[in-house]
């Protein structure tokens, strides 16, 4: 299930070169070509697409769960929390990460990077998002809706446009690398 959520009021509200680019990079993003030749029919049909979607509740607001998502000193708290640095060795870059649509980030000491497709303060967040060992130009899509729920709020969080093979991964990763590490810093 996805949920939707409402049109933005006020200043938070997108600029049309923000629509515009959002959707580009949406478009591109499925717009990928199967990584194995057998993964399309006929039909011209990827078969093959995996994608991810997981409910993660957390005692903090939504507040405070958008603020670690788009803070880069509170995200390095959460990498810091989830030992991926040094189980991985990758290297100790601080996470580059900026509340504005369009801005680039790189998180995990640049091993995952992408950019800012929407952001609705304390509500969503879109991300083009990729890691660095997929193929050259290969960008997914994640999608981090906040929404209130007792005795605090969720993340409705949905991931997809990925190479096949990795959905395992990832979706272990999501929970080890950023819900695990969310709940200890957030409670």
């Amino acid at each position: 299930m996805i949920a939707h959520v409402g049109q933005p009021s006020g200043p938070i509200a997108p600029a049309r070169r923000q629509i515009i680019t959002a959707g580009a990079l949406v478009l591109a993003s499925f717009g990928i070509r199967p990584l194995d030749g057998r993964a399309a029919g006929n039909d011209g049909i990827s078969h093959s697409a995996a994608s991810i979607h997981q409910e993660p509740s957390f005692t903090a607001s939504r507040e405070r769960l958008y603020q670690a998502l788009t803070d880069p000193k509170q995200f390095d708290q959460v990498v810091e929390l989830s030992g991926v640095m040094k189980t991985m060795n990758l290297h100790q870059k601080p996470s580059e990460l900026s509340p504005h649509v369009g801005s680039a980030f790189a998180l995990f000491g640049g091993y995952i990077t992408g950019r800012q497709v929407a952001l609705v303060q304390n509500e969503l967040i879109v991300q083009a998002w990729r890691a660095a060992s997929w193929p050259h130009g290969f960008y997914s899509i994640v999608r981090f809706e906040l929404v209130d729920h007792d005795p605090g709020s969720k993340i409705i969080f949905d991931h997809g446009g990925f190479p096949n093979d990795e959905a395992d991964s990832l979706a272990a990763g999501w929970q080890a690398h950023y819900w695990d590490p969310m709940q200890k810093l957030l409670t």
